[in-house]
């Protein structure tokens, strides 16, 4: 007997695949690419964080209300919805000349396309049971490889010939295909009212308010936290206050929008807490990557794009390669051990990258460690988070819905940090710099001699030749400090690494 087939199976996988896609396309571009863009809106890193948490915030109130919409819409126009609203918001910033515009663009976004991984995950039941779920989740997660690999390469061929606002052209027309494919391929049935979940719309402002309190002071504290405490921990206490009195609502009502009840099982947990992990390190590393390659080391764009995308990569190989050995050793904890061994590989090397560093030699073999990192933990985790839960259709739902609200949060934090992280040791280091390196240092005196004397050779005995020195010296001392600045990031990264090996090598839960 044959299995059963959905009758646009081929369309169906198409659109989950783009959907996802647009996901990792948009985060990995737009952190790619925030040097460039907040230059040519005239804003700094802390605003950029601020357009992070709107997104962010925006993005885990409409996440939270999937469901509810899609029982009252159906599937193929709450998509096609999701769509026209995020192709205002890409509009938006596709035509922004200054940082509110922007910010403006990406509230809009995160409204519409907060839900798009949500339902691409989603939309794989739509399928019936049958080896086709299978095609789905592995079409699901090249998605999300691909794209976080194709980002940098994509938005490094934009920004090199300076239209940074293609890069929101190029997702508004991955959207609007999405939205045509699924015009074939989903269905416009609809839940009947007496089965519909309540929307509780107060309760929903109330986590998105909270998320975007707890964000906010999260990066406000980062920045300035020493100048004024007292203002993040307000707004961060009243951030947690919120989210808290949300899920204990939610855990005591009979027709919540998020069945917290049932999601308390401690597989979940332990899942969703790789999970935030992990986002955070994507975020993070996202804007990381390009700064260390093109603010410290000096590279190109195209390069520095190549060379991302040349080790991201590997996630892809490496994931089909973690599915081949689980039908032979199933155990998932030594692919979460694996994984945060990589990562630490990665961080580690790159801590000790230099000046002279070749990208393709020094640096593309680090990244494709991070790229197995998120190949085999992210995979794993996504196997076995919601295996509880796979008989509760239900509770599969909103777990997925509650999976990737904390994305959003991760995804911003880790965006964020990194920003106003890389600000704040950059000002540390270009301050000790400053002042062993000023005038009437001998280094300094010695410096600025051999420069004068090598631009004299070059352009002639030219009064010029004093200032172009001075600004090549200032260069340097730049180049050097986002150097050290991005070396103290990824000793981070190895710490945080280290600790999530022995923690998943210690754990119980997911073995």
């Amino acid at each position: 007997m044959k299995p059963q087939r959905h009758p646009r199976q081929n369309t169906l996988l198409t659109t989950i695949f783009i959907l996802n896609l647009i996901e990792f396309l948009q985060s990995g571009m737009i952190a790619f690419g925030a040097g460039p863009i907040m230059g040519e809106i005239s804003a700094s890193p802390e605003q950029f964080s601020l357009a992070t948490t709107v997104y962010a915030s925006f993005a885990i109130g409409v996440i939270a209300m999937q469901r509810w919409l899609i029982e009252r819409l159906g599937w193929r126009a709450f998509i096609q919805a999701s769509i026209a609203v995020y192709l205002v918001g890409a509009a938006i910033c596709a035509g922004s000349a200054d940082f509110d515009q922007f910010l403006a663009g990406r509230a809009v976004m995160g409204l519409g396309g907060a839900a798009f991984m949500t339902s691409a995950r989603l939309m794989i039941n739509l399928l019936p049971p049958s080896p086709a779920r299978l095609l789905g989740i592995k079409v699901f997660a090249s998605a999300l490889f691909i794209g976080n690999a194709l980002a940098p390469w994509l938005a490094s061929i934009i920004i090199g010939q300076e239209r940074w606002h293609a890069i929101f052209v190029v997702l508004g027309a991955l959207a609007l295909l999405a939205a045509i494919l699924a015009s074939f391929c989903l269905r416009t049935m609809r839940v009947p009212p007496a089965r519909r979940t309540l929307g509780h719309p107060v309760m929903v402002l109330c986590m998105a308010g909270g998320s975007f309190l707890c964000l906010f002071a999260l990066q406000r504290a980062t920045y300035d936290f020493y100048a004024g405490a007292t203002p993040q921990l307000l707004a961060l206490a009243v951030g947690a206050l919120a989210l808290a009195y949300f899920i204990h609502h939610q855990y005591g009502h009979a027709n919540p929008v998020l069945v917290v009840r049932r999601l308390i099982q401690a597989r979940f947990f332990t899942g969703i807490g790789v999970f935030t992990v992990c986002y955070f390190v994507l975020g993070a590393n996202s804007y990381m990557l390009p700064a260390l390659m093109q603010r410290a080391l000096g590279f190109p764009w195209i390069v520095v794009g190549q060379v991302q995308a040349a080790g991201l990569i590997v996630a892809l190989p490496a994931f089909f390669l973690m599915m081949h050995v689980l039908r032979v050793v199933p155990r998932p904890k030594k692919f979460f051990v694996i994984g945060f061994c990589a990562l630490g590989l990665f961080g580690w090397h790159l801590a000790h990258i230099s000046e002279q560093a070749d990208l393709w030699r020094d640096v593309m073999p680090a990244i494709a460690g991070y790229g197995i990192f998120i190949a085999l933990v992210m995979s794993t985790a996504a196997m076995h988070t919601f295996s509880g839960l796979m008989h509760d259709e239900l509770a599969f739902s909103h777990a997925q819905q509650a999976k990737n609200m904390l994305s959003q949060f991760g995804l911003g934090l880790g965006s964020a940090c990194a920003a106003l992280g890389l600000q704040w040791r950059f000002a540390e280091h270009y301050g000790v710099l400053n002042e062993r390196f000023s005038a009437g240092q001998a280094a300094y005196e010695q410096a600025l001699g051999q420069l004068s004397t090598q631009l004299n050779t070059q352009l002639g005995a030219s009064a010029a030749s004093a200032p172009l020195a001075l600004a090549q010296l200032s260069q340097m001392l730049n180049q050097q400090a986002n150097l050290l600045a991005s070396l103290d990031y990824f000793w981070f990264i190895v710490g945080l690494a280290l600790f999530g090996a022995i923690v998943m090598w210690l754990q119980r839960v997911i073995e």
